[in-house]
């Protein structure tokens, strides 16, 4: 990963800066040797065939390729790879290294692994956690994030830790992110009885409110059967489609596009502990486990949505 040192980083560098950063120092030595002695080269001289990215979308695919070989990632958490997606996810939710990007409920920090180093030279990652006094799990969360953190300040030094009230959620000032990520957490925020939604208006509401207009909200979360009603489901993890994007649109965004990167037709979705039969939980232990590993980590819903950039009903005629 291009990584500028702390002089040579301005205030406010934009992706622009990072292109001509990475048109010299993504090409390997031999081109740069030629490079550098171009002037004195024939004209007549076959050119190298190596072409330096020339996009953002070039680059961003080159920082992630090297941010997912990194060393600093668990084995644990490289192995999840393959049902996770990560690079196409991040590309869909159209993630670059010189964006703020909120991460909603990190938890152990499977994201946070490739999204804040990603981000840490030119870019801003936010964790956005709940308060630690809210639950045992939170404060365990927090503490793993923390620790990840402070121990390897070369890719994680200018990450950043919010804490929220889950009542009256807060990420951070009006309008300030790019792009807000949640993934697998929607389903948390469905309450089990009483047939409410629990947290998740709220939740959908100060994303819309921390986002830029323009700014993108990605969801994935755990995809119910087609036809399913949220009452029937949401003690299993899984959530029906329709139900998540009227979460989202009743807070005011757009649904722009949705992804089947995230898919898997082998997940039957009737298991006797939901969703958390499959891996990596895998809550039923030795029973059946060669059979729950074989269908893998659950079916998911990829959903990308934009928070407009004007007001619904101001638009120009």
């Amino acid at each position: 990963m291009i990584r500028a040192t702390a002089a040579a980083k301005p205030a406010g560098i934009g992706i622009a800066a990072v292109l001509l950063l990475a048109s010299a120092l993504l090409l390997p030595g031999p081109a740069r040797a030629q490079a550098a002695s171009a002037g004195s080269v024939e004209s007549d001289q076959p050119v190298d065939e190596l072409v330096p990215p020339t996009s953002a979308s070039d680059f961003t695919a080159s920082q992630l390729d090297s941010v997912l070989a990194g060393s600093w990632r668990s084995p644990a958490n490289r192995a999840r790879d393959a049902y996770r997606h990560p690079k196409a996810t991040l590309q869909f939710f159209g993630v670059r290294p010189d964006q703020t990007v909120i991460e909603i409920t990190p938890g152990g920090g499977w994201y946070a692994e490739i999204l804040a180093p990603l981000l840490n030279d030119n870019g801003h990652y936010i964790a956005a956690e709940k308060a630690p006094s809210a639950d045992s799990e939170a404060r365990s969360d927090d503490s793993a994030l923390r620790r990840k953190f402070a121990a390897d300040p070369a890719h994680y030094g200018n990450a950043r830790i919010v804490e929220f009230d889950a009542a009256a959620p807060k990420f951070g000032a009006p309008g300030s992110a790019d792009v807000v990520l949640t993934f697998r957490n929607v389903h948390n925020w469905i309450a089990a009885d009483k047939g409410t939604a629990g947290t998740g208006p709220a939740m959908f509401k100060a994303f819309f409110d921390v986002l830029k207009p323009g700014g993108v909200l990605g969801v994935v979360d755990h995809r119910a059967s087609e036809g399913a009603v949220i009452d029937a489901v949401k003690g299993s993890g899984y959530l029906p489609t329709p139900y998540v994007v009227k979460l989202a649109t009743d807070a005011g965004f757009v649904l722009e596009e949705s992804s089947e990167v995230n898919a898997n037709p082998k997940d039957t979705k009737d298991y006797p502990k939901g969703v958390w039969t499959l891996p990596p939980t895998l809550t039923l232990g030795d029973q059946d486990k060669a059979k729950y590993q074989a269908i893998g980590e659950s079916d998911r819903m990829t959903l990308k949505f934009v928070k407009p950039t004007a007001p619904a009903g101001n638009e120009a005629h």
